[in-house]
């Protein structure tokens, strides 16, 4: 002791004689352990075999670089990155090795990037360029799976286009309406009045029959629809070339390996287990090539552009983390006993004999001889000894643990204490031998639960119950040990609320021994029985209590409905281009747009047919997009039905509208347009954010019609322009 207390008092003094320590101390009470750190490190400088400076130094630096970790995730978290990149310098000046630096510096500048992708991303979106914002956000959530600003905007990009077009969108031209109707057609006339009305390209692949015969009637249909039922009809498939160019190619697997782009992504998972997304994706999404690492819970996918959004999709709405619950658990077990003991006890045994010269009486006696035979009786002393004794006592054993358990795992509580047990073995060859081994018996309180966690935050429970105590030790052969135990189980599935608590008690031992001890006969008259002997009454009563309180920490996040309803395409291609129509779309025999047969022109020395008179107005026909979404493009589709040329001007809200692609000299709120006899023209125009949840009305004004002889004739508008623009989500 008097060593010891030396050398404390040597530590201390050399402690004092260093003021850098006391400094240092000093300065990370106040929480500065950066200039702590400093000041450490100049006087290790000075004296670098100083242990206690050393040591000093190095729990310094694990102090100041901790807290610089902490105040940069907040940072990064804020979005604060100027900050955050200021620290990240101060922890390379603290600690240039640190397993977390190169990490941490990586996720600032990638979470900076991020921002401002995203910010592009939502631009995107209130313009109506869906497609780039779909993008966008897939290649954040490539980076950052869990990224909340880009799940968020995945979820409105999937809000706001409807499930057909979910796997593709194209350019304006793509979306113009038309109407065909061909009858045994050429499929090369198709296309080729296709082009012509769309000014969409089409280029065919060498192998494509372009005098196979098609028979279609569709009416108010986009080109987009069109061309997927012509394609999906003549087991062909396309190639987007650019935003005008379109490639035709056979859709057999030789022409889809030759012409189709594949894309390879690596995806990381978060909570799924990687193997179970293999068996998920190769089931549903058919894909051409994937591998999975185990150690970074990761794979790598092969396939097509359609097939890798599915893919990401599915992954989406499976990596998602496990629900946990935290259980609030209290076992008692309530105990009373009581005992009591009342009578007199006489003696056992009196003893009549010959006694001998001392005076005792021994176990055998010789006769003979000449002294006399003394008869001697004994009895035990004292005669009579009376009990009175009572005890009581109760008690309360209380286990309280507080358990957080995964959804479906099993979690085990076991309070009480190990018994050993030992066991010997002996060995007759040769020479006897014993050997002896040890097992341990565990006995006291024992928990097993396993909840299951509903979505609707209640929790199915399966409780195992086992309370078991020590009797008495019993002694085997061979001097081994075994002991007698006591045990009281149950097993049962509760359902309970979030924060319910459910009791479970009725587990009792009840115990009621009563015994007497005395003269036969006489000890069991009542009453007055306990004059010749004692009577004890024993009262052992215990009983088990369980109260269970689940409380859920995390449930399921259900994901979007964009995530759990999409778009797969069709069996012999996963994810590819959806064939269906709009609901407006109509199939029927109206006059075409395009005719397979033309007009047979007249016979010979037939007179032509009088020209027909002018009509006595000019009709035109006016469509609009009915509904859109915020941010979305409306279709304008005007149609001269007249032999007349028309000219007017499209009237819309120029603080809630603009046109797709402004006109020089036009005036805001009006887009001039001019039709031929017979022609088409569409305008499109975009929601601006301003239109979000509001009802237009796009109108035509200033219109006139002219023949080719200066007759000019009134113009009738057919049709509404009433639209319906979605609001912002």
């Amino acid at each position: 002791m008097k060593h010891f207390l030396l050398l404390c008092s040597a530590v201390l003094l050399t402690a004092c004689a260093n003021p850098a320590l006391r400094q240092a101390e000093d300065l990370g009470r106040s929480n500065q352990w950066p200039a702590a750190l400093r000041v450490l490190d100049d006087a290790v400088a000075k004296d670098p075999t100083d242990p206690q400076l050393r040591a000093a130094q190095v729990r310094a630096r694990e102090q100041a670089t901790a807290r610089l970790i902490l105040q940069i995730e907040a940072l990064r978290g804020a979005g604060r990155w100027d900050e955050a990149s200021a620290l990240l310098s101060q922890l390379a000046l603290a600690d240039p090795r640190h397993p977390r630096l190169a990490a941490l510096t990586t996720e600032v500048e990638r979470s900076r990037r991020q921002d401002g992708q995203l910010a592009a991303g939502r631009a995107a979106l209130k313009e109506g360029r869906i497609e780039r914002a779909d993008a966008i956000a897939r290649e954040v959530l490539a980076e950052s799976p869990q990224h909340p600003g880009a799940r968020l905007l995945a979820s409105q990009v999937a809000q706001a286009r409807p499930l057909e077009s979910a796997v593709g969108e194209l350019g304006p031209a793509f979306q113009k309406p038309i109407t065909l109707e061909f009858r045994d057609a050429p499929l090369r006339q198709v296309f080729e009045s296709l082009a012509r009305s769309s000014g969409v390209n089409f280029v065919f692949d060498k192998d494509v029959r372009s005098d196979a015969r098609i028979t279609i009637f569709l009416r108010n249909v986009t080109l987009d629809e069109a061309m997927r039922v012509v394609l999906s009809t003549q087991q062909l498939d396309r190639k987007l070339l650019n935003d005008s160019s379109v490639l035709i190619f056979p859709n057999t697997a030789a022409k889809q390996r030759e012409h189709q782009e594949l894309i390879t992504r690596t995806l990381y998972l978060t909570n799924a287990d990687v193997k179970q997304v293999q068996a998920m994706v190769r089931s549903i999404a058919k894909v051409r090539d994937i591998h999975i690492d185990e150690r970074l819970n990761l794979l790598v996918v092969r396939d097509t552009p359609e097939v890798l959004r599915l893919v990401e999709k599915l992954i989406a709405s499976v990596d998602l983390p496990e629900p946990e619950v935290m259980l609030e658990v209290e076992v008692m077990e309530l105990a009373t006993d009581q005992v009591e003991a009342l009578g007199l006890q006489w003696p056992e045994t009196a003893q009549l004999g010959i006694s001998d010269a001392a005076g005792n009486i021994p176990s055998q006696v010789f006769v003979g001889g000449k002294n006399p035979i003394n008869f001697r009786a004994s009895i035990a002393n004292p005669v009579v000894v009376a009990t009175l004794r009572g005890t009581s006592g109760n008690s309360n054993i209380l286990a309280n643990p507080k358990i957080r358990v995964r959804n479906r795992d099993k979690a085990k509580v076991h309070i009480g204490q190990k018994l050993p047990v030992f066991t010997t073995t002996t060995n007759f060859t040769g020479s006897t031998s014993v050997a002896a081994s040890v097992s341990y018996l565990d006995i006291g309180l024992k928990l097993d639960v396993e909840p299951t966690i509903q979505l609707d935050n209640d929790v199915v429970i399966k409780v195992g119950l086992e309370v078991s105590n020590l009797i008495r030790q019993v002694t085997g052969p061979g001097g081994t040990t075994a002991y007698e135990i006591g045990t009281r189980n149950t097993s049962t599935v509760l359902r309970l609320a979030d924060g319910e608590t459910q009791v479970l008690a009725g587990l009792i031992n009840d115990e009621d021994r009563k015994s007497a001890s005395g003269i036969p006969g006489l000890s069991r008259i009542p009453l007055l029985g306990r004059l010749f002997g004692t009577h004890t009454d024993t009262r052992n009563k215990t009983e088990v209590v369980l109260l269970i309180t689940p409380r859920v920490v995390r449930n399921l996040a259900v994901p979007d409905a964009s995530l759990t309803r999409l778009a797969s395409g069709v069996d012999a291609s996963p994810g590819a281009f959806s064939s269906l129509l709009r609901r407006e779309a109509r199939v029927g025999g109206a006059p075409a747009t395009a005719a397979a047969n033309p007009a047979p022109a007249p016979a010979p020395g037939q007179a032509p047919s009088a020209p027909a008179a002018p009509p006595a107005e000019a009709v035109l026909k006016l469509d609009v997009t009915p509904q859109v979404p915020a941010g979305g493009t409306i279709s304008v589709a005007l149609k001269n039905d007249s032999g007349l040329q028309i000219k007017g001007e499209v009237e819309y809200d120029a603080t809630k509208l603009a046109p797709a692609q402004p006109l020089q000299g036009a005036a805001p709120g009006r887009y001039p347009v001019e039709l031929a006899p017979r022609g088409e023209r569409v305008v499109a125009l975009r929601a601006l954010p301003a239109a979000a949840g509001q009802v237009l009305n796009i109108n035509l004004g200033g219109l006139s019609a002219a023949g080719l002889n200066g007759e000019s004739a009134p113009v009738r508008v057919d049709g509404s322009g009433l639209l319906t623009v979605d609001a912002a989500r």
